[in-house]
């Protein structure tokens, strides 16, 4: 021991010290420790040394660190060191680091709560669990379910699942997935959904039961026991629910920052809605008992929405509405009986005021009166012994009282859901077993304990009780199995405290004693505590301030718990009289069923359980109770204590599996870990005391083979021997001293706490050192390498170097010598360059001077020359100015004054206007008042003559004075204006003067400024051409970089646009898969409802005897089963069938109807996604068709030769038709000379012209009939090559009419093709209203402007003229109709003589032989149509355009007809021989010949000639109507694949049976036809069910399917599946009947074989996946083992029976050659393959997911390799190219990413992009998983990880986690024609089938 310490506590070992903040924290020692030493020195994380003191008495050591490799483990027992500062380390990393939250600790599932919703609890994750053992996955509540369920099948026990912690910590959670997994891995053992119920009971219970707390959201504030019960084959018939201590008074009372129950505020929050007017509720801040907490909403919860789901569970549950409405009136009742106001009347006595508005909706809603409610809420009535007594009560107690109403009728409430609950859980079915899940509280310590606190930890004590023994038991069981010694493991006994709390004087019985007293109280049950149990019981203390409280010493902590209030909440009483009054309510049923007495609950260990609620829980029924009196009721902990005893006997008959739920904060921060408060938890649930058991056994084991696999490097190699059990035990004695620390069992070798971190330093000290060896030998082969390298390296420099410097010398020099002779020359141009551009300079100064002289010169004549000349042209502008002026004044004068007297002689013509006359005129009557006012104005005139007499004559004298005085003014104006004249010509003199001046300066100045710029513009205009020639070399540059550019830019065009096209073509098919997927899951669908149907049946067959009765069809069925069901009885003997439909009839009449419309539904859903697919098809098809159009414009270019050289055949045509009119106008119009007489020379020349004409006409029109017969045959070819078109399509002539430019063309074309019984050009436009209306206003003449009466005139004559225009089309109209007629009874005669014409000729056709009879017909039909056509032409061109597009028409036509012909030929043909053989075999002796007239050849067969009716075979085969049954019965039922397979050719009996379909279509027999496939179709149907199982029998009738649907499609008729055939296969086509929708049926039943043959190849592959791809080591030594814990997991290591990789490969070959050896198609073996390896891919990927042990660096290598062995498996069967590899990428880019650095950015980047078909989710996980098997590997960093997440944050995928393993690819089945002639097929005699007649 001494020595293991020595070498444990040396330099650099890490230990854990207590810590005040984080409870321990890690250090590591500086020095080694020596024995005896009193203290350690440490260095602590944050490099801060400090020196721990020991304790001088233990001398205890500091706890030891676990090695990094084991920190992380999914279970603590697996820790070589197990003690607490190693499982809170541990716990902290998986669930900080890792974001894991589920640990094993032995048999312990440790849960912490990471307040975020985890994606790991889907449907996908649920399957990845199923069937797998618990140690094998990583820990999970899954894993757990999985263990109960896997252990109640197995050993025929019950289980419970107990789940327990702190309030916040997750319990109900837990309870609730566990739930969900049975209900999802069981399912249901009717089709009453009881899953679907267990589920739903979750929303009704957590909505009355749960609340939000300081701690939680969602608590709950009761605890439950849910007996989820199972019937033989362990599937879910129903539930049971048990509850326990609901906490009432949270109805009345709120602490702060909590909530009342759920259901109040889902209420208050949906009152708006109609249905919930009536209760009269509003916000729930408006109500007392829902507003204290101050807190009434929850982030993130909507309360509306959670009342929708509580509702729906209702009803699911068979709660209905008229129910639900009466629960939501008792809850709104209590929500207003809590806001009733009781005040004070006096000291002793209250009141409620009247007409309360919430009391008066109290009685409403419950149904009493308002008098009865306020009298016995304000009073209470005593009873003695002889007198009754009504007493007042004060407000308080009042108040107490309604608040002990509401609790009460709330927890009746309560235990009314859970009763009714149960009601709908439970089933007629008897229960074989049941599986329990407890959600019951955890250990509660707050500053105010009370009585519910003091029974939630009575209940945990008994818990911590049942699970100490069970830990104990098992550790004892394990040590017995493997017979190793063993000593009595001490372990804390809860006992004395249980016995303290329950025994006789315990707590609770001086409880129950003290509430029978009178005057009993708080106070003195306190006082009998102190005194029975202070000095009796060590585990009872009082405290030391309080005379009201005690302490109890529980398992986990102390607690003190306050006296105040135990008595009243242990006594439970309520007002009597209230109780009266509800139970009076007569409006309200629902409520007087709450109060009524209820039955007794039995023991939980009987067959009927309790429904919950504290008042079901006595053990016996008391039938005495209704007369017993209030002082025998039983207590609250009374019936608590004799629940909770049921529950224990409950749990101890089971085998429990435990849940610890653990709150990592108080603050509900995701992932966030407070070790403080983890550790008190993990103290209280329990886990540490396992952890101490655990450490003082042997915590570590492990088995022989994976000790030596994994210390095997400890050994030498004379150790090793063959049996490893000797080896290993010779070895650890060896390396461990003291025997005690290990023991050898019979499988597994057993070491105490610590000795494999020992082992483990071992393991790593001789790695080391081995690395080290390696280093140093490795490091000094690389030093003498290299210094080799170095020494070769130096000596090849220095030689170079050395040649290098003496060729830079010589170089030098000769540089040297040549420079001179350079400089010489170079200094001899300069001086003359220099001397030579002088003397150009001063000549060219010179010129530039003089010239610049002599243009100064020549600039001032020419100035003075122009000066003179301006000068006299504006004198002579001047002197036109002023006459110009003056003319047009006095034309203005003139016009002023005729203006003026034009003006006066206006005003006359007005006044004349407005004369007497005028106005007598206008207003006729009023001439005695003009006669009145005429004689006034008469006077007034005479009076205004005379003032106007005297006015004239003072004006006369005036205007005299006036025009003296304006003569002299104009004569003084004169004088003054030739003053200012002369004066203005003066100044006018000097001014020009002056500007003459300064014009001549500021010409000096320009003139030198002109000089000036030219010198500057010289120079711009230098230096702008050298800049012009830059801007050319860049613009060059440009133009080419743009060149470049845009071809850059059209090649990524076509680049996008080909992309485009293809992720367009690639989305198209992701539909199309998409609905085929889609329609084949509903097959699926439909298939597993036909076989519980099948099943249904049975059962009811073989339970009740059959009756007599007649036998009738279901009306109900589909189509599609009424196909299949079509006289099965040839399928089945006729009495089971019968007995089954009578039996039918018993069966229950809902569950038939609902299986008859879910049959319907599907069908429904089947036709549209039939037709959706379809679409999807027709879709893909135009997409194909386009890109084929393509390639057949690129292919036209072929045949464009010959088209040109038709059309210009055609083109001389016309123009030899043009010459030969003009020459026949020319020979009419020179008729009347002479010069036109036959004989004349004119005359000659003309008809030599012609006849050349002619002759060249009718060569020309050869070449154009051969030219068109070859186009037409190449069209022909192309258009047989074409898969998706058949021969009935006009594809032939489409081109042509594609070719036709012209618009009337191209209509009369479409007309052609659209119409072929009428002719384009007698087609008559109809008039256009358009064109009616343009030609009225072009018929309206053109009328001058009217007045009002002209207007109606134009109206008039325009409706004349419309009138007119009328008749006239009226009249055309007729004329064209007759016209009309007249042209269509030719056309009908025509066509008439065609017809006789057409038949003449087809009986002279029928006489040739087929070649010569189509290409007579085809040769006649030409000639007639260029007939035609020559004729057109010759009468109008337009027709002739016509004309061609008809001849298309009627070639295709007729082509089609005479392929027709021939087949209606072949069949006469077929059924004339078949005549004929009948007739011979019947002696008639008449020959084919006679019987036939469409007969080849009419030579006579002889009826007796047994070789030629061989020869003759048709490839049929008969049987007769009462053979069917054998036929089917032979062929398919008793068939044995293996034999047929082997011997025969593949696909026998598809082709035997369509040939006996065949003879079924010959002879014209549609039953025959029917019940052979509905025969077929349900026989294998039959044999699939009896032996679906059988991969062999599945691919076989796979194989055989397919054939059939292929042969039924190659000898359809359809001409696109008849082009591969041959001549004899094409006469063996079906003649009678079109069996496509049988095609579509059996389809359909190919693709549920297909999936059948997927689901029986999974499950033979699914159990060596996980084997033989991750657990196997294909290559031996790299990885490593890794000790296990508790839970073991699966070995590495290859033994006898376990699946390796070659197992799996192996498989892969045995399916390959069994679908070869049956024939499948390679295309359908294609997709098979692909779907083994997406399944191999799929479920290894999940499992590399979710195990934390596989995902490391060696592991990956493992995969990689063997998913290469997968590709070289494929190669081998060439099968690389199927799409198989594709399905491995998301294993390959896992296992790349487990071998791929993890540190850097660029490492992040590189991930980034290599793991693109790995969701985010995934990538995270598996870095999470990351684990280091040895020393020298490195965890990734939480850094890392978060760079990760922010790269790919951005990714737009799927959150699921896991692959869908149940995913199958939708399956496509190619046709494949067969080359197999049916006359060959020989049948043979194994298969007797005798009664079959070859035909």
């Amino acid at each position: 021991m001494n020595r293991e310490l020595e070498y444990m506590f040396v330099e650099r070992a890490r230990v854990w010290i207590p810590d005040a903040e984080e409870v321990w924290k890690s250090a590591e020692l500086n020095k080694d420790y020596k024995n005896g030493d009193a203290s350690l020195v440490l260095m602590l994380e944050d490099g801060t040394n400090i020196e721990h003191k020991l304790d001088p008495k233990t001398k205890n050591l500091p706890y030891l660190r676990n090695p990094d490799i084991l920190v992380g483990e999914n279970d603590l027992t697996a820790l070589s060191y197990l003690h607490e500062p190693a499982v809170l380390h541990n716990l902290k990393v998986r669930f900080v680091d890792s974001k894991l939250i589920y640990t094993y600790c032995g048999i312990v599932l440790v849960a912490i709560n990471p307040y975020e919703t985890l994606p790991i609890y889907g449907t996908d994750i649920i399957n990845a669990y199923s069937g797998q053992n618990m140690g094998d996955m990583d820990p999970h509540i899954f894993a757990v379910a999985e263990e109960a369920y896997k252990q109640m099948a197995r050993d025929e026990r019950n289980q419970s699942i107990i789940v327990s912690g702190e309030s916040g910590a997750g319990k109900t959670v837990s309870a609730k997935y566990a739930m969900r997994y049975f209900a999802t891995v069981s399912g249901s053992a009717s089709e009453a959904n009881v899953e679907q119920k267990v589920l739903a009971s979750n929303p009704i219970m957590e909505a009355i039961g749960n609340a939000k707390t300081t701690r939680n959201d969602n608590s709950s504030r009761f605890g439950k026991y849910i007996e989820i019960g199972f019937d033989t084959r362990f599937r879910i018939i129903g539930a049971n629910m048990r509850t326990y201590l609901l906490e009432k008074s949270r109805v009345v009372f709120q602490a702060d920052e909590e909530r009342n129950y759920h259901i109040f505020y889902q209420l208050c929050a949906s009152s708006h809605l109609p249905e919930f007017k009536t209760l009269k509720l509003s916000s729930a801040n408006d109500f007392l008992y829902t507003r204290q907490g101050r807190s009434p909403v929850i982030v993130g919860v909507d309360d509306t929405k959670e009342l929708n789901a509580t509702r729906n569970a209702f009803m699911l549950l068979g709660i209905n509405e008229s129910y639900q409405m009466g629960l939501f009136r008792v809850l709104a009742a209590i929500l207003h009986l809590g806001n009733v106001e009781i005040k004070d009347r006096d000291s002793d006595s209250s009141v409620i005021a009247p007409n309360n508005r919430h009391l008066t909706a109290f009685c409403e809603l419950v149904g009493v009166t308002y008098q009865d409610m306020t009298q016995w809420l304000c009073h209470r009535k005593l009873k003695t012994a002889a007198e009754t007594y009504i007493k007042p009560l004060p407000r308080l107690q009042a108040t107490n009282a309604r608040d002990a109403l509401s609790k009460h009728i709330y927890a009746k409430l309560f235990n009314w859901i859970v009763e009714h609950v149960n009601k709908a859980l439970i089933t007629n079915v008897k229960q074989h077993s049941f599986i329990g899940v407890l959600d019951i509280y955890g250990f509660e310590t707050f500053e105010i304990n009370s009585f519910e606190q003091f029974c939630i930890n009575y209940a945990n004590e008994k818990l911590q009780q049942q699970f100490n023994m069970h830990v104990f038991k098992l550790e004892q069981e394990e040590y017995m199995k493997e017979q190793i010694p063993w000593t009595l493991i001490d372990f804390y006994d809860n006992q004395p405290c249980i016995n303290l709390i329950e025994a006789k004087m315990g707590i609770l019985d001086l409880l129950d004693e003290e509430c029978k007293m009178p005057k009993g109280s708080d106070d003195s049950w306190a006082q009998k505590l102190y005194n029975t149990h202070l000095k009796t019981c060590s585990l009872f203390e009082k405290p030391r301030m309080s005379n009201r409280a005690f302490i109890i010493q529980h398992f986990a902590d102390k607690v003190e718990y306050q006296c105040d209030g135990f008595l009243e909440k242990n006594k439970d009483t309520v007002n009597e009289e209230q109780i009266n009054v509800l139970k009076a309510s007569k409006k309200f049923d629902l409520l007087v069923e709450l109060f009524q007495d209820e039955h007794p609950a039995t023991s939980p260990t009987g067959q009927v359980a309790g429904t919950g609620g504290r008042t079901r829980l006595s053990i016996k029924p008391d039938k005495s109770r209704e007369k017993s009196s209030k002082e025998h009721k039983k207590t609250v902990g009374c019936q608590f204590r004799n629940s909770l005893q049921m529950l224990m006997e409950t749990l101890n008959a089971t085998t429990p599996h435990y849940v610890r739920c653990i709150k990592p904060n108080d603050f509900k921060l995701a992932f966030t870990f407070d070790p403080k408060r983890a550790v008190q938890q993990l103290r209280a649930c329990g886990v540490l005391e396992t952890i101490r058991i655990s450490a003082a056994g042997f915590p570590s084991r492990w088995t022989y083979q994976e000790f030596f696999s994994r210390y095997r490097v400890l050994m030498k190699q004379k150790d090793v021997l063959p049996d490893k059990r000797l080896t290993c035990r010779n070895v650890l004695e060896k390396l461990v001293e003291d025997q005690d620390k290990y023991q050898f069992g019979k499988t597994k070798i057993f070491f105490r706490a610590g000795q494999v971190a020992y082992l483990e330093k071992l393991r790593a000290d001789k790695l080391r050192a081995a690395c080290i060896r390696i280093q140093k030998t490795i490091r000094c082969w690389l030093a003498r390498k290299k210094y080799l390298r170095k020494r070769c390296a130096a000596i090849t420099i220095q030689r170079f170097t050395r040649g290098y410097q003496a060729r830079c010398l010589a170089k030098f020099m000769r540089r040297s010598q040549a420079a001179t002779v350079i400089q010489k020359y170079q200094r001899m141009c300069v001086e003359k360059k220099r001397y030579r551009q002088k003397q150009a300079a001063a000549l060219a100064m010179q010129t530039i001077l003089r010239g610049y002289m002599a243009r100064q010169k020549y600039q001032g004549l020419l100035r003075q020359h122009m000066a003179v000349i301006i000068q006299k042209r504006i004198r002579g502008w001047l002197a036109r100015c002023w006459y110009k002026r003056c003319l047009e004044s006095i034309v203005y004068l003139q016009c002023c004054i005729r203006r003026m007297r034009a003006r006066r002689e206006l005003k006359k013509l007005k006044i004349e206007a407005r004369s007497v006359e005028h106005f007598k005129k206008l207003n006729k009557g009023m001439e005695n008042k003009i006669m009145q006012l005429q004689r006034k104005v008469d006077e007034q005139s005479k009076e205004m003559r005379l003032t106007n007499e005297r006015l004239n004559g003072l004006e006369t004298s005036y205007s005299a004075e006036s025009e003296r005085m304006r003569g002299e003014l104009s004569r003084l104006r004169g004088v003054e204006e030739d003053a200012k004249n002369k004066t203005i010509q003066v100044t006018s003199l000097l001014e020009e003067l002056e500007r003459l001046r300064k014009e001549l300066s500021v010409t000096q100045k320009e003139k030198k400024t002109i000089e000036d710029w030219a010198h500057t513009y010289r120079n711009e205009m230098e230096k702008m051409v050298s800049e012009l020639k830059e801007q050319n070399g860049s613009l060059k540059k440009d133009k080419d970089d743009l060149n470049r550019l845009i071809q850059e830019q059209s090649q990524q065009m076509t680049e996008k646009m080909a992309r485009a096209i293809a992720e367009e073509t690639q989305q198209l098919e992701t539909d199309l898969n998409e609905e085929r997927s889609r329609y084949q899951n509903l097959l699926t669908e439909h298939l597993r409802l036909e076989e519980k149907y099948d099943d249904l049946k049975e059962v009811a067959l073989s339970s009740n005897v059959s009756k007599p009765g007649h036998r009738r069809t279901d009306s109900t069925h589909s189509s599609n089963e009424s196909e299949y069901t079509y006289n099965s009885e040839y399928a089945e003997l006729e009495e089971g069938s019968r007995a089954a439909e009578d039996v039918t009839r018993g069966i229950d009449t809902s569950l038939t109807l609902k299986l008859q419309k879910r049959l319907t539904e599907l069908e429904q859903e089947k036709q549209s996604l039939r037709n959706e697919l379809e679409n999807k098809e027709d879709q893909f098809q135009r997409a194909r068709a386009r890109d084929d159009a393509e390639f057949k414009k690129a292919r036209g270019a072929e045949l464009e030769y010959e088209s040109l050289k038709r059309q210009e055949l055609e083109s001389e045509n016309k123009k030899l038709k043009h010459n030969l009119a003009e020459m026949r106008q020319s020979l009419l119009g020179n008729a009347a000379t002479n010069s036109g007489a036959p004989g004349s020379p004119a005359y000659k020349v003309l008809l030599d012209q012609l006849n050349s004409s002619c002759e060249e006409l009718d060569v020309r029109k050869e070449e154009v009939l051969i030219l068109r017969s070859q186009l037409v045959s190449q069209k022909e070819a192309m258009h047989h090559k074409d898969e998706k078109e058949t021969m009935t399509e006009p594809s032939v002539y489409v081109e042509d009419v594609s070719k036709l430019k012209d618009a009337d063309e191209i209509k009369q074309a479409y007309v052609g093709l659209k119409d072929t019984n009428r002719s384009p050009r007698f087609m008559h436009k109809p008039l256009d209203v358009n064109d009616l209306l343009s030609r009225l206003r072009s018929a309206a003449p053109d009328f001058h402007k009217l007045n009002e009466d002209g207007e109606l005139w134009l109206v008039n004559q325009g409706l004349k003229e419309t009138i007119r225009l009328l008749e006239h089309q009226l009249q055309t109209q007729r004329r064209g109709h007759d016209n009309e007629v007249e042209a269509l009874r030719g056309e009908l005669q025509n066509v008439k003589e065609e017809n006789n014409r057409q038949q003449q000729l087809l009986a002279q056709n029928l006489q040739l032989p087929p070649e010569a009879r189509i290409e007579a017909s085809l040769q006649h039909e030409i000639t007639r149509l260029t007939n035609e056509n020559l004729e057109f032409m010759a009468e109008d061109p337009t027709a002739s355009r016509e004309a061609r597009v008809i001849i298309l028409r009627r070639m295709v036509d007729l082509m089609e007809q005479l392929e027709k012909q021939d087949r209606t030929i072949r069949k006469l043909k077929k059924q004339l021989k078949v005549y004929s053989k009948r007739i011979g075999e019947m002696g008639a002796g008449q020959t084919e010949g006679q019987t036939s007239p469409g007969q080849m050849v009419d030579e006579p067969i002889h009826p007796v000639n047994i070789p030629r009716r061989e020869k003759d075979f048709q490839g049929m085969l008969e049987y007769k109507k009462e053979d069917e049954l054998k036929l089917v019965k032979n062929l398919i039922l008793e068939l044995k694949p293996r034999g047929v397979a082997v011997n025969l050719i593949p696909g026998l009996p598809a082709y035997i049976l369509f040939m006996c379909l065949r003879h079924a279509d010959y002879v014209n027999d549609d039953q025959k036809v029917r019940t052979l496939l509905t025969s077929t179709i349900n026989s294998i149907k039959k044999i699939l069910k009896k032996r679906g199982d059988d991969f062999e029998t599945v691919s076989f009738w796979l194989s055989n399917t397919c054939r059939f649907l292929h042969c039924l499609k190659q000898y359809s008729g359809d001409e696109a599946f008849m082009k591969h055939n041959t001549s004899r296969q094409n006469e063996h086509c079906l003649s009678n009947f079109d069996l496509a929708e049988y095609r579509q049926v059996i389809s359909d039943l190919a693709i549920q074989i297909y999936q059948q043959l997927i689901k029986c190849m999974e499950n033979i592959l699914h159990p060596m996946i996980v084997s033989g791809m991750l657990e196997h080591e294909t290559i031996q030594g790299v990885s490593g083992v890794k000790p296990t814990g508790l839970r073991k997991r699966t070995s590495s290591i290859a033994d006898e029976g376990t699946y390796t990789l070659d197992s799996i490969l192996r498989q892969l070959s045995a399916f390959h050659s069994t679908m070869c050896q049956h024939g499948t198609d390679p295309e359908l073996i294609k997709q098979v393959v692909k779907q083994q390896f997406y399944i191999i891919g799929a479920v290894t990927l999940n499992n590399l997911l979710l195990r934390k042990d596989m995902c490391s660096w060696s592991k990956g290598m493992q995969i990689r390799y063997n998913v290469s062995q997968l590709e070289e498996w494929l190669r081998d069967k060439g099968l690389m190219t199927c799409g198989a590899k594709e399905t491995l990428e998301p294993l390959i880019q896992a296992a790349q990413l487990l071998q791929v650095k993890k540190k850097t950015d660029e490492d992040a980047e590189a991930i980034c992009s290599m793991c693109q078909a790995l969701t985010t989710a995934q990538i995270v996980k598996v870095l999470n998983l990351y684990t280091p098997v040895n020393e020298f590997e490195e965890r990734v960093s939480v850094a890392f990880i978060r760079t990760i997440q922010t790269r790919l944050r951005d990714r737009c995928e799927s959150p699921q986690l896991l692959m869908d393993t149940k995913m199958i690819y939708p399956v496509t089945f190619p046709f494949n024609p067969s080359c197999l002639a049916l006359e060959t097929i020989q049948i043979p005699s194994s298969l007797q089938l005798g009664f079959l007649t070859r035909v």
